[in-house]
């Protein structure tokens, strides 16, 4: 069972990383051209899913939105990892009442959510895709630092940790040779469990008009306008929300697949 999660999770998380990458070189038809003969097609041939209200291909639109959410996510991501995990170690090595100032100032981040620093960067700076992965890798950060934290405090309680602190090695060789490499499976999971989030965020701005504008395809962008259509064509907003749904399940199943696979207390016994 565990497995199928992993193995789900991996498929799903496959499938959105090769429609972003196709995109790149090729999509049905132009994501960004307007066809005024063309609206509302309901699905069939040459439009698998359809024309929204500008007679723009929806299958073209779900593919560039895909490259959107994950060049969001891997942003975001990377920046809440790469000052996270470091703050995390460094309040796990420290102790004290190092330990505790960083710990604060990550609840004080932690009590801003997403939404309300994109509101806030839009406001002064305008709304854009790089507001919105700004505003999600500093709400993510708080995640990873607290991830590291737990985990670095694990690691130098071990014995192999307090041998290699009692013969001199200093605190920056212990982190680089012994923590760091041992709470990287922790990251891994925090980082799809992230990118999860960060797809939810990047949808949830987009649909607010905080973060890609139009008319740059993006699912959120889709459910904004789909919601006008409803009570005449309700499928337009079912394929952005599909969309979204098994991006998300993808990566949290990968990443509880991955807790399970990665830590032997949680595997199952043969």
């Amino acid at each position: 069972m565990k497995r199928a999660q992993l193995v789900t999770g991996l498929v799903l998380v496959a499938l959105v990383v090769l429609t972003a990458i196709v995109s790149v070189f090729w999509t049905p038809f132009d994501p960004l051209r307007v066809v005024a003969g063309q609206r509302l097609l309901p699905p069939g041939w040459p439009h698998l899913l359809g024309t929204d209200r500008f007679g723009i291909d929806i299958v073209s639109r779900l593919m560039v939105g895909a490259r959107t959410v994950l060049i969001v996510g891997i942003i975001s991501v990377g920046l809440a990892a790469v000052v996270g995990v470091p703050l995390g170690m460094l309040a796990g090595q420290a102790g004290s009442w190092a330990d505790e100032v960083l710990m604060r100032v990550s609840d004080v981040v932690y009590a801003f959510p997403a939404l309300l620093l994109a509101m806030l960067l839009a406001a002064i700076y305008g709304g854009s895709t790089v507001t919105a992965m700004v505003a999600i890798g500093v709400a993510s950060i708080p995640a990873f630092a607290r991830v590291a934290r737990a985990g670095t405090l694990q690691v130098m309680a071990s014995d192999f940790v307090l041998a290699a602190r009692a013969s001199g090695t200093s605190r920056g060789a212990v982190a680089g040779r012994h923590v760091l490499p041992n709470i990287a499976p922790l990251i891994g999971v925090q980082a799809s469990v992230g990118f999860a989030l960060a797809i939810l965020a990047e949808a949830a701005l987009s649909y607010l008009g905080l973060a890609t504008p139009r008319p740059n395809p993006t699912w959120g962008n889709m459910l904004r306008d789909a919601q006008e259509l409803l009570g005449v064509a309700p499928l337009q907003a079912l394929w952005p929300g599909l969309a979204i749904a098994l991006a998300v399940l993808g990566f949290n199943l990968l990443g509880d697949g991955l807790r399970d696979y990665l830590d032997p207390r949680l595997r199952e016994v043969p």
